[in-house]
């Protein structure tokens, strides 16, 4: 009675929304009825919980559509809204309160008409947005409904194959079945005339399809040693490629044998089946073996996993039983199909199947554990990036051996379901992954033919990261594989595809690709004119080389500011609701983050006024060098050692600082000397100025002055200053100058002195010892002089 009432206004919230245009396009009264008919049928399964998945999945899919409609009608007329809203928010808030002025009646009357055509666009749309949450709620109460059985299917016991009691009736059951199918007519089949109209095609079909794969691998071969005496770059490609045809050209002559089998319509539409569907099966195992020979490769330079040559054919081995086995398994059931059996048919049939596909997993596993570290071999160590794909190896093999061992025993309890669900995916789940390295090794070869590097781009970045992006895009296949519904995974996208809310904004992975594009492009374009203005006009200015980096680096900080405020803007990202966040952030950048924000605003201050350039000498914080590279957070400066120390921008604003060459090289050096006590001290002064004047480093104006600055306790002590006109040849002016007074001293004979000291002995006979009979000594005398 609730569900008829419910039914009832809907169909009349519906036809209203209708009659306003707002809800999907095109629609009328027969897709209302539609809707309500659906949405009610699937409530009324979920509440009897009796529905077939089949008509759950039906009605399903029909909601699905119906919510897209819905999510499409929610944004009919938004433009239109948003501009409504804007007009209102115009003109002001509304006077509320009895000492409050009233308006005017001309905005009044505005303000009514606008809130009334904003109610007329608002309210369809807000009922689409109420069935749309209804649409939503039955699919998620489906899909839950659904995983609630796959998992008690998973837990249903049944007759344990290990019964002699169950296994003549599960073989008289195929035999059945077998002779169900062989025993089909054929419908449309009216004698011979007919199989002799189709002769022709049935001939070439066959004879096509029989070439295809007697010949196929054959002509694989040959291409390959043709490509192999031509000596053509990037032979690992075209193997790769080539080593494809040996699975295509066998794979299309089984898909030729069985349309020309299907084509001289003696059997039956089942067995046509059979046929075509033994076609894909073989297609299966030849790809299954082409993974494996991939992985296990013959030669050892191109198996992605070490293993010794006798483990790689064992592996080999192995795979191909087990593919053999899917494929014999799998067309057990699709006999059984055909007939009816019993319960405990299918369990006792694939028992054995079981049985021998967990022995070649547990081989397979033992032989994966036997993978080598990269440590303990450097040509190993090239293939593998890092022993992390080692463990992940070895813990697949014992991932193996545990499932070989555990989907016996299931399947012999009663749990053939179970057994079922994790042998299979799990040997799958083994192929792919096999799959993402083949994949990844071929892109590495391309990659290393186009760029010239061979062998060696394996191991490069852009190889790796392809093979992450391979391995990202199999999470879908292999949730697939381990029994995850389809429709889960188109669920899961779709709820990816709307987003997420932040306050009252709602950010799309749409909204992230557009941002990402806007901004790239950005980007690209600033670092285009800081190029340009690098290369090409600054260097035409009579702009200082610091300046010109300050002008290109400022560029590039406004440029990427513009470019994520333009991001920003065009995917649509509400900046208002994030102003709590926003506070948030700006306590915890005021108390964890001050000394990187200061280091930043004190790099821009640095840009700004230019205190300090790249190729500045400069003394800061105990340490002088050139200024290498002035970045946002913190200048490098490159010592007379050639070492790199990296000094906060915060330091050198706060700090003092010392620039030896700000705005020009000109700088003082001053070089002390020192002559004997005796000396003429004129001369010495004569000849000091002539060698400071004559050397062509050192300005005449102003001139290089001498002074006679002390009486020290060992020489007379003058100074010779002067001015240079590079400052940077500071050690090379002092050397040239030393030299120059040292050979000028003793053209003149005038002695440099050095220090020198008395020593004296207060008691000599100490040192004596007891060798002999102590001399007397005047403690007054002086025992040596130096």
């Amino acid at each position: 009675m609730l569900r008829s009432v419910a039914g009832f206004w809907l169909a009349i919230v519906l036809s209203f929304a209708l009659a306003h245009g707002a809800l999907a396009q095109g629609a009328g009264p027969s897709e209302v009825t539609r809707w309500s008919v659906a949405a009610a049928a699937a409530e009324q399964l979920l509440d009897s919980d009796n529905g077939s998945e089949g008509r759950l999945e039906e009605l399903r899919a029909e909601i699905v559509a119906f919510r897209s409609d819905f999510r499409e009608a929610t944004t009919q007329n938004a433009a239109r809204i948003a501009t409504l809203r804007e007009q209102l928010t115009a003109l002001g808030p509304k006077p509320e309160g009895e000492g409050a002025k009233p308006e005017s009646a001309d905005v009044a009357a505005s303000r009514a008409e606008l809130e009334e055509q904003l109610d007329t666009l608002l309210t369809p749309v807000q009922r689409a947005e109420a069935e749309y949450v209804r649409a939503d709620a039955i699919i998620s109460q489906i899909d839950k409904s659904l995983r609630e059985r796959q998992a008690e299917e998973l837990l249903e016991t049944s007759p344990s194959p290990l019964n002699p009691v169950y296994w003549r009736p599960a073989f008289a059951d195929l035999n059945a079945a077998l002779s169900k199918l062989w025993n089909e007519k054929a419908e449309g089949l009216e004698g011979d005339d007919d199989l002799v109209a189709g002769l022709p095609i049935t001939i070439l079909l066959g004879a096509l399809g029989t070439v295809l794969i007697l010949r196929g691998r054959r002509w694989s071969e040959m291409i390959v040693s043709s490509l192999q005496r031509l000596g053509a770059r990037g032979f690992g490609i075209w193997r790769f490629l080539v080593s494809l045809l040996r699975i295509i050209l066998p794979f299309a002559g089984l898909i030729l044998l069985a349309l020309a089998v299907s084509s001289t319509g003696i059997f039956g539409p089942q067995l046509n089946e059979m046929f075509l569907l033994f076609a894909v099966l073989g297609g299966v195992m030849l790809g299954l073996r082409w993974v494996s020979e991939r992985v296990f490769s013959r030669d050892d330079d191109e198996a992605l996993i070490p293993l010794d040559w006798q483990d790689r054919k064992a592996a080999r081995f192995h795979v191909s039983c087990s593919t053999a086995l899917i494929v014999v398994a799998a067309l057990i059931d699709e006999v059984l199909e055909a007939g009816d059996p019993a319960p405990a048919s299918q369990p006792v049939l694939m028992f054995l199947i079981t049985l021998l596909a967990a022995v070649s997993l547990y081989c397979i596993g033992k032989i994966l554990g036997r993978v080598k570290d990269p440590e303990a071999d450097d040509a190993v160590a090239t293939e593998l990036r890092s022993s992390t794909l080692v463990g992940t190896i070895r813990t697949l093999g014992k991932g193996a051996i545990l499932v070989a061992f555990a989907t016996p025993a299931l399947a012999a309890f009663g749990y053939f379901h179970a057994a079922e669900a994790i042998l299979p995916p799990y040997f799958m789940t083994l192929t792919l992954l096999g799959l993402v390295m083949t994949l990844q090794r071929f892109g590495a070869d391309v990659y290393g033919a186009i760029t010239g590097q061979g062998a060696q781009a394996r191991e490069a970045l852009w190889p790796v990261l392809f093979g992450f992006v391979l391995l990202v895009l199999s999470l879908p296949l292999l949730a697939l594989v381990w029994g995850v519904r389809f429709n889960d995974l188109t669920e899961l996208w779709a709820v990816f595809l709307r987003g997420f809310s932040i306050g009252e904004s709602r950010i799309s992975p749409t909204d992230f690709i557009a941002f990402a594009v806007i901004f790239g492009v950005g980007y690209v374009l600033t670092r285009l004119v800081q190029s340009a203005l690098r290369n090409n006009v600054l260097p035409k200015t009579r702009i200082d080389v610091g300046g010109q980096n300050a002008i290109v680096s400022g560029l590039g900080y406004v440029g990427i500011f513009l470019a994520a405020l333009a991001a920003i803007t065009g995917a649509g990202i509400d900046l208002s609701s994030l102003a709590i966040v926003a506070g948030a952030l700006s306590v915890g950048i005021g108390f964890g983050l001050q000394n990187i924000v200061s280091n930043f605003v004190s790099g821009i201050i640095l840009l700004i006024e230019r205190p300090i350039s790249e190729g500045d000498w400069i003394e800061a914080g105990g340490h002088m060098g050139y200024v290498r590279d002035i970045s946002v957070r913190s200048t490098r400066i490159e010592t007379f050692d050639k070492t790199d120390v990296i000094v906060p921008n915060a330091d050198l604003i706060s700090g003092t600082v010392t620039n030896y060459t700000r705005g020009n090289t000109v700088g003082r050096v001053i070089i002390p000397v020192g002559v004997a006590y005796g000396s003429d001290a004129r001369q010495v002064e004569d000849i000091l100025r002539e060698i400071a004047e004559a050397h062509p480093m050192v300005l005449l104006a102003p001139p290089p002055s001498v002074l006679l600055l002390n009486f020290g306790a060992d020489a007379l002590e003058f100074e010779v200053r002067c001015v240079l006109r590079d400052v940077n040849f500071m050690l090379a002016v002092k050397n040239d100058i030393n030299h120059e007074i040292v050979a000028r001293f003793k053209d003149a004979q005038i002695e440099i002195p050095f220090a020198q000291r008395d020593v004296w002995l207060r008691n000599p006979e100490v040192l004596q010892g007891d060798t002999g009979p102590a001399k007397a000594a005047d403690p007054e005398t002086k025992e040596a002089q130096t």
